[in-house]
């Protein structure tokens, strides 16, 4: 099949709507602490999705993990592991920042560490990329994104100087801007270890295809192995945290600190809903990468780039931004416009490629 990078762009969109929506029904989950439901949504993410939607869509899933050397498992799961400290992280971004700010800062850093360093790795970069038109194209567009991302941030970094300490409250309840960018930043160098996972997985994505899996298809087994690496690091923080607040009871009804009793369907449900929309990011991200090319590479930018363009559009709905100046909204309105842009210089650099 002769890859369209344009589909992929738009595979690319589907995946940052996702990423961009999975934190919302955690704001409907009640009485449950934080890394109760981070967990229990997190069983979804890293476990349920990645294995069900593979073996649904591989073609004799097992017989090719059974294939996979060791060495390429590990490297997986190692990297796997450093994403996890990102995705953690991220969640705390959230809390701390909001949708719009936290996004622009974590995925900004992981833009540019999980879009460059694959191919200066593989000693692809000088030659392959900026050495031909089609990848200067690309380099353009990444660049394009880093000028929106730096203007999505600026533009709430202004937004945020200019509210009163209750006005903050009210959009973000636990803001904290200099907890929340440390802890943006560590986010967002660790979560670009997702593209270096996907990276060491691709003598996986050519055992799926040489057994009959199609070419959209063929990247789902390797976000079994890389997720598993990020199952490690929350479960283990989890874990501690739910041994430190005594909150495991929580899973089977009990009341937080002798408030009202949970609602356990509910919650159950919109973890469940948050979890799978978190892998739907990378379900959509492989199928888009499919479509890439020799150009792959450039798949971390239009996902990141789609995720802070949905991410910002979220944070406008749950008005993050009501009470920002209109020079303001204006601002990120033209980040945001600028990330549009890059993702189409991107898709057509990639389109001359073929």
């Amino acid at each position: 099949m002769t890859p369209n990078p344009l589909l992929g762009v738009l595979f690319h969109w589907l995946g940052g709507l996702a990423s961009a929506s999975f934190y919302v029904p955690y704001h409907g989950v009640k009485r449950w602490s934080w890394e109760i439901f981070w967990l229990t949504g997190g069983i979804f993410s890293w476990v349920l999705a990645p294995w069900f939607f593979a073996y649904v869509q591989t073609s004799d899933l097992f017989g090719v993990m059974g294939q996979v050397p060791g060495s390429v498992v590990g490297m997986c799961i190692f990297f796997g592991i450093l994403w996890g400290f990102g995705g953690l992280t991220y969640g705390l971004t959230m809390r701390y920042l909001g949708l719009s700010l936290g996004m622009a800062v974590v995925l900004g850093l992981c833009t540019v560490f999980g879009t460059l360093i694959p191919p200066i790795v593989q000693g692809r970069f000088v030659n392959e990329i900026a050495g031909t038109t089609s990848g200067q194209i690309i380099l353009a567009g990444l660049g394009v994104t880093v000028l929106g991302i730096i203007v999505v941030a600026l533009a709430g970094a202004r937004k945020d100087a200019a509210l009163s300490p209750e006005q903050k409250a009210e959009a973000v309840a636990e803001f904290n801007f200099p907890k929340g960018i440390a802890v943006a930043i560590f986010s967002g160098v660790m979560s670009s270890c997702f593209a270096f996972g996907l990276a060491a997985g691709e003598p996986v994505k050519a055992l799926s295809a040489a057994a009959g899996t199609g070419p959209l298809w063929t990247g789902l087994p390797t976000l079994c192995i890389v997720m598993f690496g990020g199952l490690v690091t929350n479960a283990l923080w989890c874990g501690w945290l739910i041994l430190r607040n005594g909150s495991a009871g929580q899973w089977f009804g009990a009341a937080a600190e002798g408030g009202a009793r949970p609602p356990m369907l509910a919650n159950f449900a919109l973890c469940a809903l948050a979890g799978t929309a978190w892998y739907f990011q990378f379900f959509f991200y492989t199928m888009g990468e499919s479509q890439m090319g020799r150009f792959g590479f450039s798949s971390w930018t239009l996902h990141t780039a789609s995720i802070i363009i949905f991410g910002t559009l979220w944070g406008f709905a749950f008005k993050e931004w009501k009470d920002a100046a209109p020079r303001v909204r204006n601002m990120v309105w033209s980040g945001v416009g600028l990330l549009v842009l890059a993702t189409i210089i991107i898709g057509y650099g990639n389109r001359l490629a073929v």
